[in-house]
């Protein structure tokens, strides 16, 4: 770790003297080369104020000239200075004198980041069904009690959670597991194709329908269908489907012999389907039908302690498939992952991380092999609401302790760990606050 103190008088080195002890990798230098010195590689810089005054222009110049963050010790503290230091780039402000445990407990952040997570063996296949934190655990043992039923299942999810992934695991993990598995996305095939894809047709059924041909349904038997994106399909095949399921035959279109079909139907949808009810887009009876057993598939933004192991295993296997040397990733990477909101979840992960594999040109994924927007700080008052121009302190704590419950996973320890508090005073914010605790106890370690 190389550490650069900008100082005028010798009176930050010298408060900050117990915390520099024994560090290697320190330099002190006048305010005067303060322009040359931050061309040099540093992992971090700590500006003494008294360098800039409260000219903040000449502090962003000098910001500018820095790759490492800075830490502005002002000599006067104000709520308005602060605020607009950090604007201008800060990465912490502190009162003088600087306490030597901060600049400690900074130090070794820096030093965990710049750590490198060695990468396993690579896995023989892309797709992956992690899940370690309470929301997914909830979600498996629904799918174990579903599984030892023939009771038809509802997965509800945003795109890209990984629906059909859960599908395939249930299907295997049921008597119907030697059976086929067959899926089908109703919102990829148009609507005059989407039910002879389902039901089959016969010869001269329709023009182009030159033999008979089976569908979804007769290929299923004894095993699994996939119904995916359910909520799209049209009212009149959404009475055929309920149709099949009730009286557990079909008839393949221009036919007129019912087909017995033995089939375990699994669905998924985006939508809010009671909401596609109410809009009279989406049968009440079907959704009955459908929902015996109703799985809500969580966001990947609040499954923060899988986001780290998915990435691990999409590296692994990606380095493996574009032949690209890498040993492991920077925990600054996985800090990166951590925190993205992820809108396009598991889908979106993999392949940005696809695409930083092949961005990466020696043995460790660095942050800057992550595209753009994963690489720009986040906002932290993104999402508070306020009735003024500036929300409620209240309301920004609010958020950023709700922010790292989730991003953790429930995992009340390293939630504290990130925002610099005790596990106790995080305890005693979230009752405060109101906030959902219940997962911890799954989350946490003792």
């Amino acid at each position: 770790m190389r550490l650069l103190v900008l100082e005028a008088d010798g009176a930050l080195s010298w408060a900050l003297g117990e915390a520099l002890v024994g560090h290697a990798g320190v330099t002190v230098r006048d305010c005067a080369v303060a322009a040359q010195a931050l061309t040099e590689a540093w992992d971090l810089v700590v500006v003494d104020q008294v360098c800039v005054g409260d000219d903040l222009d000449r502090f962003a110049a000098l910001m500018a000239r820095s790759a490492a963050p800075v830490v502005l010790v002002a000599r006067t503290v104000s709520l308005e200075f602060t605020l607009e230091a950090l604007e201008r780039g800060a990465h912490e402000v502190w009162p003088f004198p600087p306490e030597p445990e901060r600049l400690r407990r900074l130090l070794a952040g820096l030093a965990a980041r710049h750590a490198v997570r060695p990468l396993g063996p690579p896995p023989r296949q892309a797709e992956a069904l992690i899940g370690g934190g309470p929301s997914m655990a909830e979600v498996f043992q629904t799918l174990a009690r579903a599984a030892r039923t023939d009771a038809t299942v509802l997965l509800v999810g945003e795109s890209g959670t990984g629906k059909e992934l859960l599908a395939r695991h249930l299907h295997a993990k049921s008597r119907r597991a030697h059976g086929p598995f067959v899926a089908i996305n109703c919102a990829a095939i148009p609507e005059n194709l989407l039910e002879s894809e389902l039901f089959g047709h016969e010869k001269g059924a329709f023009t182009g329908a030159v033999a008979r041909r089976v569908g979804r349904f007769e290929r299923a038997h004894g095993g699994t269908l996939f119904l995916d994106e359910i909520g799209d399909m049209s009212l009149a095949l959404q009475a055929k489907i309920l149709r099949a399921l009730q009286e557990r035959e079909i008839e393949r279109v221009g036919g007129h012999a019912p087909i017995p079909v033995d089939v375990r139907i699994v669905a998924a949808t985006h939508r809010d389907l009671g909401a596609e009810v109410r809009a009279g887009r989406f049968r009440e009876d079907l959704l009955y039908r459908l929902a015996v057993v109703t799985v809500r598939v969580p966001p990947l933004r609040e499954r923060g302690v899988d986001i780290e192991r998915l990435a691990l295993h999409y590296i692994a296997y990606y380095a493996h498939v574009h032949r690209k040397p890498l040993t492991g990733v920077a925990e600054a990477t996985l800090e990166r992952l951590r925190l993205y909101p992820w809108p396009g979840n598991v889908r979106q992960l993999r392949n940005v991380l696809e695409r930083a594999v092949l961005m990466a040109s020696g043995p460790v994924l660095l942050p800057h092999h992550l595209p753009v927007e994963l690489q720009a700080p986040l906002d932290p008052l993104d999402g508070v609401a306020s009735p003024g121009p500036v929300p409620r302190l209240a309301d920004v704590e609010r958020a950023l302790i709700e922010r790292a419950v989730r991003t953790s996973g429930g995992n009340l320890k390293l939630a504290a760990q990130w925002l610099g508090i005790h596990r106790n005073t995080l305890r005693r914010k979230l009752e405060e606050y109101r906030l959902r605790s219940w997962d911890s106890a799954a989350a946490e370690p003792s």
